[in-house]
């Protein structure tokens, strides 16, 4: 499989930190200190435990021996949970198999003491037999469930963590090989090798997995079994490159750099060399200088480079128990990405002077996040990974995006009785996404008088009758749009009759009180209304997305005119110009 021989790649050539053969950056939440003979110097073991993040609440990382684990008991060489370690159960009923998990435990222990011969293992083999943990003082409140391992004072004043000396890490990597393993091709170096019945290192960092990790490789039941093959022999691994491509994912969800998860949605992303160009901070946090400037490259002639030409991996995960799923892989190169994500942040772009960036000059650019949480009520329970991912690769691989998103974002518009600017946005960027030829520069980022769409002027329409009734009604709380927002870009014919007679009071009252906003506001509608022809009956979806479009943009353009007149007035204090005013102060 081409992931997993590109993790393995990434191992071999970019990570610096090599671990030993079947051993893991792991948590550790405990340290016994002992005496060579085996005694404590003190009843107390020395906390590693973060309570500031998540994940140092289980204790901080050091390389510990690892493998997977389901159903079974299998001990972990000098460095397990506490019932393991100690012999005492979580859950008193299931004191029995704690029994038995211990004793596995100290048999472990008593082998590598006789084969390796190390005084710091047999130190800790001398404090079993002096009373275990009896010589501790745990507290009621000690969680069973955290990682405990041991260092050792020896005669010569040297400091040893057994599971730190290389006898020790042989002795592991020994008890955990099969003398009889199967060869098979593995899918990762292509050579013929003995290959694993079951990967002996998890995935960690996949949102939604099972806290103990996921399997990247795994069948547990017959319909996921292939030619006879069970567990991970369906996809053959030999243990090196088990361990190489299990440790290169890890290394790459563990740093925000080269991850990024939206709701249950885990995405890692890498390049064959280091390069400069940083993907993970557009789709998180995106900059607007930074964007602006990726924008403007293909403008100033930018020459291409050798970083250009460098290979950009990425891959969209998820969890089902203790399985990966991988829902979609993207092979392309550094150069490729960076036109794509310019592209993306492009076909984005939606003007809102409430939304721009601190120098007032560009839109301010949207993360992945924002798009996605648009399309549902509550993003943490809602969000399907089908989303995120549909948005990842259309950034990554300038890919056409699903109707079904914009129908998503026009749903969520009636729901609610309005469009937010996430929403807008994606819709825009969904449409323009489908189109076979690129747009015009700056087309659809602000209000197009001239669209030949009338339910793109519907929409425009609902906004400028919005208007009429703020600029009549100041601080009126509930407006038609919390009304009829729904039924008007759906069946025009049949809602803006009703909207149009409901406005006539309200231009009757501006005539009488605002002569200038009646005006203006009254040109507005005739221009709008002249841009519709016949009213449509039926609004199908790529039209209400128009139409969403259309209401947004002609807000938009009435608090652009809004900060304008704003300005000029503070400008020159005292000069008013009651005919352009429109009462646009009064909305929200």
């Amino acid at each position: 499989m081409t992931l997993l021989s590109k993790l393995k790649e990434y191992a071999d050539e970019r990570l610096e930190d090599q671990l030993p053969p079947l051993y893991a950056s792991t948590p550790v939440a405990w340290i016994i200190m002992l005496d060579s003979d085996g005694r404590v110097l003190s009843p107390h073991p020395i906390s590693r435990i973060d309570p500031s993040t998540t994940r140092g609440k289980r204790g901080l990382d050091m390389a510990a021996p690892e493998v997977q684990r389901a159903a079974g008991i299998k001990p972990l060489l000098l460095a397990d949970n506490g019932e393991y370690t100690f012999g005492r159960a979580r859950d008193p009923a299931k004191q029995g198999r704690v029994d038995q998990a211990h004793a596995q435990y100290r048999e472990l222990l008593d082998r590598c003491a006789v084969t390796t011969e190390e005084p710091a293992v047999l130190a800790v083999k001398r404090f079993y037999e002096r009373g275990g943990a009896d010589q501790l003082i745990l507290g009621d409140e000690w969680d069973y469930g955290l990682k405990v391992t041991f260092e050792v004072t020896l005669e010569d004043g040297e400091r040893q963590r057994p599971i730190d000396l290389p006898p020790v890490q042989a002795f592991w990597l020994a008890s955990n090989t099969p003398d009889a393993a199967p060869r098979s091709q593995c899918l990762a170096c292509g050579e013929s090798k003995p290959v694993l019945d079951r990967l002996q290192a998890k995935v960690k960092g996949i949102r939604g997995g099972q806290s103990s990790g996921t399997s990247i490789i795994s069948a547990n039941a017959s319909a996921f079994e292939s030619y006879g093959l069970e567990a991970s022999r369906i996809a053959p691994t030999c243990r090196e490159c088990g361990e190489s491509f299990t440790r290169a994912l890890n290394s790459l969800l563990a740093d925000e750099r080269t991850s990024l998860t939206v709701a249950d949605t885990t995405f890692a992303f890498w390049t064959r060399e280091r390069v400069a160009f940083d993907f993970g901070s557009h789709m998180r946090q995106p900059d607007p200088s930074q964007v602006q400037s990726l924008i403007d490259s293909p403008r100033r002639g930018r020459q291409a480079t050798i970083e250009d030409e460098t290979a950009f991996y990425a891959a969209s995960l998820s969890a089902s128990g203790g399985r990966a799923v991988i829902r979609d892989w993207i092979d392309t190169t550094v150069g490729s990405v960076e036109d794509s994500v310019a592209r993306w942040f492009r076909l984005q772009r939606i003007s809102d002077p409430r939304d721009e960036d601190p120098e007032g000059t560009h839109p301010r650019p949207l993360s992945l996040f924002q798009l996605a949480a648009s399309t549902v009520r509550d993003a943490r329970r809602d969000l399907p990974v089908t989303t995120p991912r549909s948005l990842f690769r259309a950034a990554l691989s300038a890919t056409p995006l699903p109707l079904e998103l914009a129908f998503q974002a026009v749903r969520r518009c009636r729901a609610e009785q309005g469009v937010t600017r996430p929403r807008a946005a994606l819709i825009k960027l969904v449409l323009l996404s489908r189109e076979t030829t690129s747009p015009k520069e700056n087309y659809m980022v602000a209000l197009e008088t001239e669209h030949p769409s009338p339910a793109y002027h519907c929409g425009r329409l609902l906004a400028v009758i919005e208007e009429v009734q703020r600029a009549a009604l100041p601080g009126v709380n509930a407006t038609i749009v919390d009304r009829y927002y729904g039924a008007a870009s759906s069946t025009p014919a049949v809602v803006f009759g009703a909207l149009l007679r409901g406005a006539q009071p309200h231009l009757a009252r501006l005539e009488r009180d605002r002569p200038g906003a009646y005006v203006n506001l009254q040109r507005r509608l005739e221009e709008v209304m002249a841009r519709i022809g016949d009213w449509p009956a039926t609004l199908a979806l790529k039209e209400q997305a128009l139409f969403s479009l259309g209401y947004y943009h002609q807000r938009a353009h009435g608090r652009a005119e809004m900060a304008s007149r704003r300005a000029s007035r503070e400008a020159e204090p005292g000069v008013e110009d009651p005919k352009t005013d429109t009462g646009q102060e009064h909305q929200s």
